[in-house]
């Protein structure tokens, strides 16, 4: 889950209660607030599917977020990825206990994770962008 999908939806409800642009700032808000939830439930649903698919358990991911947090401390700008993808192939190489195997399904979690977050990614672009319509037309207005 981004982030910046929550930070969206804070940040479209602040204009609509703020901002004066009167209904049109909570009908913005209605549908970028759709757009959000739209996003973080596809990237929840399309990602846990793939992950039961491959039968990946939850600890696998779980490992994976705590070395991409430490990541991002030890190595800038890259770290988060590449102790991500570290945690999950040594949560993997742990359960499975077979090097291949480990490689395969930390491959499948990382397409995963990749395709929930480039889809949560597109539907917060479009409820930026339903924001920047809805403020063109409280300006015409």
């Amino acid at each position: 889950m981004l982030p910046g999908s929550i930070l969206i939806g804070l940040s479209l409800f602040a204009w609509a209660l703020w901002g004066g642009a009167g209904t049109t700032g909570w009908v913005v808000f209605g549908i970028g607030l759709a757009f959000v939830l739209a996003g973080m439930a596809a990237s929840t649903v399309l990602t846990g599917r793939k992950l039961k698919q491959h039968s990946i358990p939850s600890r696998s991911v779980v490992v994976g977020l705590v070395l991409g947090v430490a990541g991002m401390f030890i190595i800038p700008v890259v770290g988060l990825f590449v102790g991500f993808a570290a945690g999950l192939l040594l949560s993997e190489l742990q359960r499975t206990r077979v090097f291949s195997t480990a490689v395969a399904s930390s491959w499948a979690a990382l397409k995963a994770t990749g395709l929930g977050m480039i889809v949560e990614f597109g539907l917060a672009c479009l409820s930026a962008s339903t924001w920047v319509i809805g403020l063109w037309v409280a300006a015409a207005a």
